[in-house]
Protein backbone atom coordinates (compact mmCIF):
# COMPACT_ATOMS: atom_id res chain seq x y z
CA UNK A 1 0.00 0.00 0.00
CA UNK A 2 1.37 3.50 -0.77
CA UNK A 3 -0.26 6.78 -0.05
CA UNK A 4 0.08 9.86 -2.78
CA UNK A 5 0.31 13.19 -0.97
CA UNK A 6 -0.02 16.16 -3.47
CA UNK A 7 0.14 19.71 -2.85
CA UNK A 8 -1.83 22.32 -4.85
CA UNK A 9 -2.04 26.14 -4.25
CA UNK A 10 -5.27 27.73 -5.72
CA UNK A 11 -5.68 30.96 -7.37
CA UNK A 12 -7.05 33.63 -4.80
CA UNK A 13 -11.38 33.94 -5.22
CA UNK A 14 -10.95 30.68 -7.77
CA UNK A 15 -11.69 28.07 -4.59
CA UNK A 16 -15.06 26.89 -4.84
CA UNK A 17 -14.52 26.78 -8.50
CA UNK A 18 -11.53 24.52 -7.65
CA UNK A 19 -13.41 22.79 -5.44
CA UNK A 20 -16.21 21.13 -7.61
CA UNK A 21 -13.57 20.77 -10.37
CA UNK A 22 -11.47 18.62 -7.38
CA UNK A 23 -14.84 16.61 -6.85
CA UNK A 24 -15.32 15.47 -10.41
CA UNK A 25 -11.60 14.44 -10.05
CA UNK A 26 -12.30 12.56 -7.26
CA UNK A 27 -15.14 11.02 -8.54
CA UNK A 28 -13.26 10.00 -11.70
CA UNK A 29 -10.70 8.21 -9.41
CA UNK A 30 -13.69 5.86 -7.57
CA UNK A 31 -14.16 3.11 -10.05
CA UNK A 32 -10.20 3.07 -10.56
CA UNK A 33 -8.51 -0.08 -10.27
CA UNK A 34 -6.05 -0.08 -7.21
CA UNK A 35 -7.38 3.21 -5.67
CA UNK A 36 -8.40 2.57 -2.04
CA UNK A 37 -9.46 6.26 -1.17
CA UNK A 38 -8.58 9.50 -0.51
CA UNK A 39 -9.38 13.09 1.29
CA UNK A 40 -8.73 16.65 1.28
CA UNK A 41 -7.24 19.12 3.59
CA UNK A 42 -7.72 22.60 3.64
CA UNK A 43 -4.65 24.59 5.53
CA UNK A 44 -5.88 26.89 8.30
CA UNK A 45 -5.76 30.04 7.63
CA UNK A 46 -4.91 29.55 4.28
CA UNK A 47 -7.51 28.71 2.00
CA UNK A 48 -5.97 28.64 -1.37
CA UNK A 49 -3.26 25.50 -0.15
CA UNK A 50 -5.10 22.02 -0.69
CA UNK A 51 -3.19 19.11 0.07
CA UNK A 52 -5.02 15.63 -1.04
CA UNK A 53 -3.82 12.29 0.65
CA UNK A 54 -4.33 9.57 -1.78
CA UNK A 55 -3.90 5.52 -0.74
CA UNK A 56 -3.24 3.22 -3.49
CA UNK A 57 -3.06 -0.56 -3.69
CA UNK A 58 0.80 0.09 -4.92
CA UNK A 59 3.02 2.41 -6.86
CA UNK A 60 1.74 0.44 -10.67
CA UNK A 61 -2.26 1.58 -9.53
CA UNK A 62 -1.16 5.22 -9.14
CA UNK A 63 1.14 5.55 -12.31
CA UNK A 64 -1.71 3.96 -14.20
CA UNK A 65 -3.57 6.47 -12.80
CA UNK A 66 -1.46 9.08 -13.18
CA UNK A 67 -0.79 9.08 -16.97
CA UNK A 68 -4.15 7.94 -17.59
CA UNK A 69 -6.71 9.95 -20.30
CA UNK A 70 -9.47 10.36 -17.42
CA UNK A 71 -6.89 11.72 -15.20
CA UNK A 72 -5.64 14.08 -17.91
CA UNK A 73 -9.12 15.25 -19.01
CA UNK A 74 -10.10 15.76 -14.98
CA UNK A 75 -6.59 18.13 -14.65
CA UNK A 76 -7.75 20.35 -17.55
CA UNK A 77 -11.14 21.36 -15.24
CA UNK A 78 -7.85 22.02 -12.63
CA UNK A 79 -4.81 23.15 -14.03
CA UNK A 80 -5.88 26.63 -14.97
CA UNK A 81 -7.08 27.39 -11.19
CA UNK A 82 -3.19 26.38 -10.03
CA UNK A 83 -1.13 29.57 -9.24
CA UNK A 84 1.71 26.65 -9.67
CA UNK A 85 2.11 23.11 -10.59
CA UNK A 86 0.89 20.39 -8.21
CA UNK A 87 3.62 18.61 -6.18
CA UNK A 88 3.49 15.23 -5.77
CA UNK A 89 5.22 12.35 -3.63
CA UNK A 90 4.76 8.68 -3.02
CA UNK A 91 5.35 7.18 0.21
CA UNK A 92 5.67 3.73 1.31
CA UNK A 93 4.86 2.35 5.17
CA UNK A 94 7.91 2.83 7.06
CA UNK A 95 9.29 -0.29 8.77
Amino acid sequence: MIKVIIERRIMPGLEEEYEQAAREAMRASLGVAGFVGGETLVELGHTDHRLMITKWRDLRAWKEWHSSEARAMAMQRILPLLTEDEAIRVYESGY
